[in-house]
């Protein structure tokens, strides 16, 4: 195998996010529900034998070492491998949005190069290497969605009916360490329990507004002022709206599904500022590349 090309790797939504702790290390505990998007970057592999690894940027510019370069670095060294590889990415996941882009791109980096490279990577073993470089990576190795917990290592596979979204993102971005630094942030929501919620949960309430929240919106919002007006946006059009993530997209359930079908074309009937964008999204039942590997 000299290539694979056109691979996928797509953004993620958290349904909620609730911080229940931190760890004596520092690291914050988390239980949130992790729903995969047709929304994706799209990636180019091409094998070299000199075992030089280089990224090539089709749209924006990345930063030189990022999280898609770094996880074949460390594939490389993990695995003893003297073969390389050109990768190329076309970004369409904002960056700093909370939808998971770069921990995407480092999973779906992973699985092409284990199969490009001929190594017969366990999925386990691959999501051991993924949690090292970053706490997101486990879950798109394991490629369902999935009820997260812990620091991203614990994930409970769940079935999630079709849904579709309409997903706001603001000029602004956010750091993810400025916004768990925050000391508006809640941490200390009661756990869930995880069988119990899985049996009789619901993510959308009767009234239509989303069943929990995400412990981190309200120190996003402190911090960017447009993470705050996307969600009045998106609640006063389409009745519910949350912040993914630590930020800054900020999502609507659309029911019914029908509906924003209709609207493909134009999310949200309002002008928004320079520099924001809407987008239409449904989820996925399973990672596309989901049967790249065995467990």
């Amino acid at each position: 195998m000299r290539a694979l090309y056109d691979v996928v790797a797509p953004a993620k939504l958290n349904l909620f996010l609730h911080v229940i702790g931190r760890r004596v290390d520092g690291f914050h505990l988390l239980q949130s529900l992790f729903v995969l998007t047709d929304w994706h970057d799209t990636l180019h592999f091409e094998r070299r034998s000199d075992g030089t690894l280089q990224r090539h940027d089709l749209g924006a510019s990345l930063p030189t070492t990022d999280l898609c370069l770094r996880a074949a670095q460390a594939l490389q060294a993990a695995s003893g491998t003297s073969q390389g590889a050109d990768i190329s990415i076309l970004k369409a996941v904002p960056w700093g949005a909370g939808m998971g882009g770069g921990s995407s791109d480092a999973a779906s980096t992973l699985l092409a190069l284990n199969r490009l490279w001929g190594l017969n990577w366990s999925r386990t073993r691959l999501m051991e290497l993924g949690l090292q470089l970053g706490a997101d990576v486990p879950f798109f190795l394991r490629g369902e969605n999935a009820f997260v917990e812990g620091v991203g290592e614990r994930i409970t596979p769940v079935h999630f009916p079709a849904q579709h979204f309409v997903v706001l993102k603001p000029a602004a971005s956010l750091e993810t360490r400025a916004v768990f630094s925050s000391p508006l942030m809640v941490r200390d929501t009661q756990p869930v329990i995880v069988e119990s919620w899985i049996q009789n949960g619901a993510f959308v309430n009767g009234d239509g507004t989303l069943w929990g929240q995400n412990d981190l919106q309200s120190a996003a919002e402190a911090l960017c002022s447009e993470v705050a007006l996307a969600a009045k946006i998106l609640k006063q059009h389409l009745g519910n709206s949350r912040m993914t993530g630590s930020g800054s997209a900020v999502f609507s359930v659309v029911q019914p599904q029908a509906q924003v079908r209709s609207q493909s074309a134009a999310c949200l009937p309002v002008d928004l500022p320079p520099g924001w964008s809407a987008r239409c999204c449904g989820s996925l039942p399973q990672h596309p590349l989901a049967e790249w590997v065995e467990d």
